[in-house]
C-alpha cells in the first residue's frame, strides 16, 4: 500500500507497449522467426544511481532472453489517460485544481486526455492532445450519483481495447476510483477473486498499458463496506501491469498532489526495454510471462505478469 507522502518500494513499473490494434481475439496468427517486443521499465534507485543495463536479466516464459536495447522514454511518446469515476462524491471537486496543475506541468510534447467512467464506458473523451491547457479545462465535477460508477474494470477493458490513438507510444492510465467491483457478488470487506478484474488486467497487458490508480473512497453505505476489496483489486491490476496503486487506509487525504507527483516520477523513471521472443504460431490474445531482475545494488525493478509477443515501440 502506498502512503500519502511516500510510495511503497514496489512502484516499479514495467508494462508492454502496444503499437497497433490487435486483430480479433482467438484467431491463430502464423509467425516466423523471433518477434521484436518492447516493454516499459520503471526503475527505483535508493541513491538515484543511474540504471546499469548490463545488470539486467530477462526471462520470457521461464527462458533466459537477451535484451537488445534499454532506452529512456522521451516525453514525445508519452500517452497519459486520466480516467475519473463519475460516481465520486462532490468533494472530489476540491482536487480539480490539483489535477489541472498536474496536467499543465506535463513536459512539452506529452499527450494527455481526461475521461469520466460511467456505466462501463468512458465519457467526455476528446482524445489525446499536447495542448495541456485545453485538456485541463475539460476537468469537471463528477455527477456523484449512486450506481452510475458501475465497474471500473468493465470500463478499463473497453478503453484499453479501443485505445484512442493509432500512434506508437508509452501508454499510461491513471484511474481515480474506489476500485469496487459491484458485479462480483457482494460488497464484502474481504477481497474475492473476480473474473472481471482478471480480464481487465489481461486486456491492459495485451494493449501494453500500465494501469496506475488513486483510491478515492465513497460515502454510499454499501460501497463503503467494500473499500478494502476495492483497494486490493486496484493493487492487483497495478502489480499485474507493472504500475502502482496509491492510497492510505480507507481515508481519502485532503490533497492528492503527493500521489500525482509519485505518478509523474514513475513516468520519468521509465525505460523502453527491447527484446525478441520466439512465437512461431500464436493467438492474438497470447500473453507470455516475463520476469526481469537486476543485481545492481539499491535498485528495484518490477515487470508486468505478461506481455503480448510482437508489441514493439521502435
Amino acid at each position: 500500500m502506498s502512503k500519502i507522502f511516500c510510495r511503497k518500494f514496489s512502484p516499479v513499473l514495467l508494462a508492454g507497449l502496444a503499437v497497433a490494434t490487435l486483430p480479433m481475439f482467438a484467431q491463430d496468427i502464423p509467425m516466423e522467426g523471433p518477434l521484436p517486443t518492447t516493454a516499459l521499465v520503471m526503475v527505483q534507485s535508493k541513491n538515484q544511481v543511474p540504471l546499469d543495463p548490463a545488470s539486467l536479466k530477462l526471462k520470457v516464459d521461464g527462458r533466459e532472453t537477451p535484451i537488445t536495447a534499454v532506452a529512456p522514454i522521451p516525453p514525445a511518446v508519452e500517452q497519459i489517460a486520466i480516467l475519473i469515476d463519475d460516481g465520486l462524491r462532490f468533494s472530489f471537486s476540491n482536487q480539480l485544481s490539483e489535477f489541472a496543475d498536474f496536467i499543465n506541468a506535463l513536459p512539452q510534447g506529452a499527450q494527455v486526455m481526461v475521461g469520466y467512467m460511467r456505466n462501463g464506458i468512458v465519457l467526455g473523451n476528446q482524445g489525446f492532445s499536447t495542448d495541456h491547457a485545453a485538456v485541463a479545462k475539460q476537468l469537471r465535477m463528477p455527477i456523484a450519483m449512486a450506481g452510475v460508477d458501475g465497474s471500473p474494470y468493465f470500463t478499463l477493458s473497453n478503453f484499453v481495447k479501443n485505445w484512442p490513438s493509432n500512434q506508437r507510444g508509452a501508454r499510461f492510465v491513471l484511474l481515480i476510483t474506489n476500485g469496487i467491483d459491484p458485479y462480483n457478488g457482494s460488497y464484502s470487506i474481504m477481497n474475492q477473486d473476480s473474473p472481471y478484474v482478471q480480464t481487465a488486467q489481461e486486456d491492459a497487458q495485451r494493449a501494453g498499458v500500465a494501469v496506475y490508480s488513486i483510491y478515492y473512497g465513497q460515502s454510499w453505505p454499501r460501497r463503503a463496506r467494500g473499500s478494502f476489496s476495492g483497494q486490493s483489486y486496484l493493487e492487483q491490476v497495478a502489480e499485474a501491469t507493472g504500475a502502482d496503486s496509491f492510497y492510505i487506509g480507507t481515508i481519502t487525504p485532503p490533497s492528492l498532489m503527493p500521489y500525482l507527483k509519485d505518478f509523474r516520477q514513475s513516468i520519468d523513471q521509465s525505460y523502453m526495454l527491447s527484446f525478441k521472443v520466439s512465437a512461431p504460431r500464436m493467438k492474438d490474445d497470447t500473453l507470455m510471462q516475463i520476469r526481469l531482475s537486476t543485481n545492481q545494488p539499491g535498485v528495484k525493478i518490477h515487470a508486468p505478469n505478461g506481455v503480448h509477443p510482437g508489441v514493439y515501440l521502435q
